[in-house]
């Protein structure tokens, strides 16, 4: 199979080989976490302490809460509802919808 195209690194930024190859490892971020990652219990006990801290605003303390949690089990799936009731995500609601938009854009132009 012949191309036109000059064959370029499979690269995360796709900018003519400039950037990291897909599935490298992120340098700074490999660094961060090696800084980081003594400090994750400490960090953790810091975190029961300001949620079990009644002198705490409860937004902090649901804030230290939900960290914990993330951590300990994932973060929950968000869950997104495309549907809609009145049609107008079905493909000739958006049909519609985007004609309009180009019809409006026609007549702003004259």
């Amino acid at each position: 199979m012949s191309t036109n195209r000059k064959e370029r690194p499979n690269t995360v930024q796709g900018n003519r080989g400039k950037g990291r190859p897909k599935g490298a490892k992120n340098k700074v971020t490999a660094e961060i976490r090696e800084i980081a990652q003594p400090y994750g219990e400490e960090a953790v006990t810091t975190l029961v302490k300001i949620m079990r801290g009644n002198e705490q605003p409860t937004a902090a303390r649901v804030a230290a809460a939900k960290e914990i949690l993330d951590r300990g089990y994932g973060k929950s799936v968000q869950k997104t509802d495309l549907t809609s009731s009145d049609g107008t995500m079905t493909p000739r609601g958006l049909s519609d919808f985007y004609a309009g938009l180009q019809s409006s854009s026609e007549s702003a132009d004259t």
